[in-house]
């Protein structure tokens, strides 16, 4: 396995990363809507695409649809940013295999959480992950999601992973932002840290890390890339306005479980349909009227965020 610390060109990754939704018709992944929603995804300022994750309903997919998957994907970037495949899965052997044909398929890295249901010890954590990044010698980013796992990963074991070259990145749906510096310091600051929580995005670089990987920016790509610019440049009100008219679509989209506000916002976009497979079920009207009343406010936004900037004309001295 090689040192993913070393020379690894996601070593620069930061801002808006989109853990994109899988879209579904007539019981088969829709690869059209699939390219646009990634190509949408790409000219509105996304800085990578994670593909197949939770929020794609990997576990809902066969070892043959995540392949075709992230083979569309990749494709549909040609390299013009990087494609982040999940391979989370209860068996470390199941996840080597989606490692390995994600690899194939033109992944640039891989995106990893503990094995669901399962509940390893941090021992276990260590050489399943180990052993994942050994089968595809691919970057990988542990997911520490315990909501979905049923397990934390501990601090000590992230900073043991990065020390044995299996990780370069974390993405962090703990929710706690003082978790950013205390890793700073063990891992040093080349060791990229993103949250999973778009609600605490803003803090989160404020804590130091690197950026999101968001479920928001399925819908508004580019208001989302444009408040990590905004930190960047430290426009600090720029970034404040942002993460005010986000916080509303944050807590529509998350109203139910991930993805069915999230397909059916889609559906009301009309970008992909708002299909999602058991055991998660279509969105209730509750939901889908909270997200049409958030649409309506931040759409207007998004496609003025979106909209190509035209340098103006010079005029011609008059003779």
């Amino acid at each position: 396995m090689r040192d993913v610390t070393a020379q690894n060109p996601l070593h620069s990754l930061h801002g808006s990363i989109t853990a994109i939704a899988t879209p579904f018709r007539d019981g088969r992944v829709d690869e059209a809507a699939t390219a646009q929603l990634v190509e949408r995804q790409i000219t509105r300022g996304t800085a990578a695409i994670v593909v197949c994750g939770s929020t794609g309903e990997a576990s809902a997919l066969s070892l043959a649809e995540h392949a075709r998957t992230v083979r569309v994907v990749a494709s549909v970037t040609a390299s013009r940013v990087p494609v982040i495949a999940g391979c989370t899965a209860q068996a470390t052997e199941t996840a080597s295999q989606l490692a390995v044909a994600s690899a194939r398929a033109g992944a640039d890295a891989l995106l990893l959480a503990p094995p669901p249901y399962v509940k390893p010890t941090q021992s276990g954590v260590i050489a399943h992950t180990s052993a994942v990044a050994r089968a595809a010698d691919l970057p990988v980013i542990l997911y520490d999601v315990p909501s979905r796992t049923g397990v934390a990963i501990a601090d000590t074991t992230v900073a043991d992973l990065h020390a044995r070259g299996c990780i370069f990145a974390l993405k962090d749906a703990t929710g706690d932002l003082a978790r950013v510096p205390r890793l700073r310091a063990m891992c040093g600051p080349d060791f990229l840290q993103f949250t999973g929580e778009d609600a605490v995005a803003a803090g989160y670089r404020a804590m130091g890390g690197h950026g999101c990987i968001s479920v928001t920016a399925n819908i508004a790509p580019a208001l989302c890339a444009a408040m990590h610019r905004a930190w960047e440049l430290s426009d600090h009100a720029r970034l404040g306005e942002l993460r005010d008219l986000l916080a509303p679509l944050h807590t529509a989209l998350f109203s139910e479980s991930n993805p069915i506000p999230l397909k059916a916002a889609l559906a009301q976009l009309q970008i992909t349909t708002d299909i999602v497979r058991l055991p998660l079920t279509p969105a209730t009207e509750p939901t889908r009227r909270m997200l049409a009343e958030a649409l309506a406010a931040i759409m207007p936004a998004e496609e003025r965020q979106a909209r190509p900037r035209v340098a103006p004309a010079l005029r011609l001295a008059s003779a």
